[in-house]
């Protein structure tokens, strides 16, 4: 669900990079102000490991669709609403820099859509009313699915939101949000499956991490990041080569709408963006970069060992474990002093 600039006005596009950027600093304000910062120091490890899984695409059955996780409400349940938002936002503007996946214009948009909703509205007022303190297995599957699906509903819906209002695009209000919310439910299920799935490995080998995220206590152990870590880079460099190749639920529904495999936008803003993100973007699409006007080959096998892909997982990885581990290191660093004080 990561939107191109195509979408979007520069209006729409430059109010959202205020609006999240402004959320980044609040998040990072809420995360100083706080006494304990010893989740701070899981935020590489977890980013690390949802920017590996988004790579991975389901294929939705029967609809020639397919989906990746947000990651944003396992984030929020893991580290807590303000570092998963600063999580989140770090994976997403590696992802836009250097792997063109997402517009420049339209980050402010993603971060938003993927971020917002389930950090700040589906973990306090879905999951932990439901889920509890994860201790009850049904509870934590519903609390999981719920607001998971909730946040990626309401995101699909958002980016149709940004879209008409920004007026650039030909696609009907009324027939765009007929196929994106039906798609993204579908989505949102899976995404809460999967969810459900790790954060009850996570209660089994150390629940202490699924408690009341907004009140840390005490260092967690080495056992579950270490693993989140190894998960990532192998997800990243040896599982995304299973990835689906059907169109991800935002491409499927635009070419449900309009006929068209993505939209073009021309422009002074998005001609700009756009050569400096091809410029930036060293491994777009998550593969080597080809010649100009050299197309890579297409395999008839999906699962074919794809040596950009890996390198593109492992390196975008260990790229958000460095900078999401130093904002978390800095903030708790900060966190200290103003303890201090």
């Amino acid at each position: 669900m990561h939107m191109s600039d195509a979408l979007l006005s520069p209006v729409v596009g430059g109010a959202f990079w205020v609006v999240s950027a402004g959320l980044i600093g609040h998040s990072a304000k809420k995360v100083s102000a706080e006494s304990d910062g010893s989740k701070t120091v899981l935020m590489g490890v977890l980013g690390a490991f949802v920017f590996a899984a988004q790579m991975i695409n389901f294929t939705i059955p029967g609809t020639g669709s397919s989906g990746h996780i947000g990651g944003g409400l396992l984030l929020a349940v893991l580290l807590g609403p303000w570092r998963a938002f600063i999580t989140l936002a770090s994976v997403l503007v590696i992802q836009a820099l250097f792997f063109a996946d997402g517009g420049l214009l339209a980050l402010g948009c993603n971060i938003f859509n993927l971020a917002f909703f389930p950090a700040f509205i589906m973990w306090p007022l879905i999951y932990r009313p439901i889920a509890g303190d994860g201790s009850s297995s049904g509870r934590l599957a519903a609390g999981s699915i719920l607001a998971a699906t909730a946040g990626l509903v309401t995101g699909a819906l958002s980016v149709v939101m940004e879209t008409t209002v920004s007026g650039i695009s030909d696609l009907p209000f009324r027939t765009f949000v007929l196929f994106m919310l039906p798609i993204h439910l579908a989505i949102g299920v899976v995404e809460g499956l999967l969810t459900w799935g790790v954060l009850s490995f996570v209660m089994k080998t150390e629940p202490a991490l699924l408690a009341e995220a907004r009140k840390t206590t005490g260092s967690s152990g080495r056992l579950v990041p270490l693993m989140f870590l190894v998960a990532a880079l192998a997800t990243g460099g040896v599982v995304s080569w299973f990835t689906s190749t059907n169109p991800d639920g935002l491409e499927w529904s635009i070419a449900k709408v309009t006929g068209k495999k993505e939209l073009s936008a021309a422009g002074t803003t998005h001609e700009l963006l756009g050569g400096l993100q091809r410029k930036l973007a060293f491994m777009p699409d998550y593969d080597f970069r080809h010649p100009e006007g050299a197309e890579s080959t297409p395999s008839d096998n999906a699962s074919q060992v794809n040596a950009g892909t890996s390198a593109s997982g492992i390196l975008g990885s260990i790229m958000v474990l460095s900078v999401a581990g130093a904002a978390g290191l800095m903030l708790r660093k900060q966190s200290g002093k103003s303890a201090t004080w």
